[in-house]
């Protein structure tokens, strides 16, 4: 399956420059259907406003933008071109400007839009889409700094931890890499600390 970013949530940032105000907005969307639903909803809810421009990128699907009636080439480009850069799918973004009577020029457009989806989407955050195992590891109290460090540095994801005579740490690592993180643990704990794989599991989760 593929392994791709998402947004990790809905979320919304704005600014002002030159007495214009800007909104961003991203949704997490799984279709070309939703992301129309979900821009609909936002021209509903700023219907006030002067411009609602938005961009939206469907894995194996369409990539659709729109300037709304700002110069071509100023507005819905630049919001594509964030996501693009961040290399980020299934998400709709949508500036919206109310016009605050003071002109910004092309180039000043261009870097108001910017800044607008690039804000928006570091609020929102991204999460990796990828196929990922779950992992049981038993430890001993005195060795559970040393295995936590192990799963953070081999790209694992600490889900939930139960505690008893021993530890269990339930965590989840990308697929292609729980051999290596389960090799890397023998050695590690000379043999003390072995891992339990489980089922694999298709689904995003926060990277940054």
């Amino acid at each position: 399956m593929d392994e791709y970013l998402v947004p990790t949530a809905r979320a919304d940032a704005g600014f002002t420059e030159k007495r214009s105000r800007f909104l961003g907005h991203i949704f997490p969307v799984d279709s070309e259907e939703e992301a129309l639903a979900a821009l609909k909803e936002t021209r509903e809810k700023y219907w006030d406003a002067n411009h609602n421009v938005f961009a939206y990128i469907i894995k194996d699907g369409p990539t659709r933008y729109s300037d709304d009636s700002e110069p071509q080439g100023t507005a819905g480009m630049p919001v594509l071109d964030v996501l693009r850069r961040q290399e980020v799918y299934n998400v709709l973004c949508v500036v919206t400007r109310y016009f605050g009577g003071v002109l910004l020029g092309a180039g000043g457009l261009v870097r108001a839009y910017t800044k607008g989806a690039a804000s928006v989407l570091g609020a929102a955050g991204l999460s990796v889409k990828r196929v990922w195992r779950h992992v049981e590891i038993p430890c001993p109290y005195a060795q559970l700094e040393r295995v936590r460090q192990a799963v953070e540095q081999h790209g694992g994801l600490l889900c939930g931890t139960d505690y008893a005579e021993n530890v269990l740490l339930h965590t989840m690592f990308p697929a292609a890499g729980t051999d290596g993180f389960l090799a890397a643990l023998t050695d590690l704990t000379s043999g003390t600390v072995s891992g339990e794989p489980g089922e694999q599991e298709y689904r995003a989760f926060p990277v940054k």
